[in-house]
């Protein structure tokens, strides 16, 4: 069995069997229900050409993907916390005491997605205005 020696509080040497903590952990992801339903991870393990039969480790993934969900989220939610502070800051202290709403924006999410290596970019269809996509106005007279 492979040990791996830790140190407690006190700084004393303590031996863990990673072995068997292994398998405690293993055998109580059958008793646990993650957040992405299992039936959505391995679709998309599929997709990804992933076939395994053991639901341990689709709730794996499933719970290391609602980590990496959570963090995205916290970083976007920094941004903005960030973003609307400094917006605040502009406007000189006109705040009335009231708690201001956060949006999540695309630009927060986008900044958060960027530090985990994912870019993102509007596709050539989004509209930043009510006016885009549609027809330009014709000259008359013409």
């Amino acid at each position: 069995m492979n040990a791996v020696i830790t140190h407690n509080p006190s700084g004393e040497p303590t031996q863990v069997h990673s072995d068997a903590a292994l398998l405690d952990f293993l055998s109580s992801l059958l008793d646990y229900t993650p957040t992405i339903p299992d039936e959505l991870a391995e679709h998309y393990l599929s997709r990804s050409g992933f076939q395994c039969p053991d639901i341990r480790v689709t709730r794996l993934v499933s719970i290391a993907a609602q980590k990496f969900i959570g963090e995205i989220a916290s970083d976007a939610l920094q941004y903005c916390k960030s973003r609307q502070a400094a917006a605040t800051k502009d406007k000189k202290g006109h705040q009335h005491g009231k708690e201001k709403r956060l949006v999540l924006t695309t630009e927060d999410l986008s900044a958060a997605l960027r530090e985990y290596g994912v870019n993102i970019h509007h596709q050539e269809y989004f509209a930043d205005s009510p006016t885009a996509g549609t027809a330009p106005s014709q000259k008359t007279g013409d």
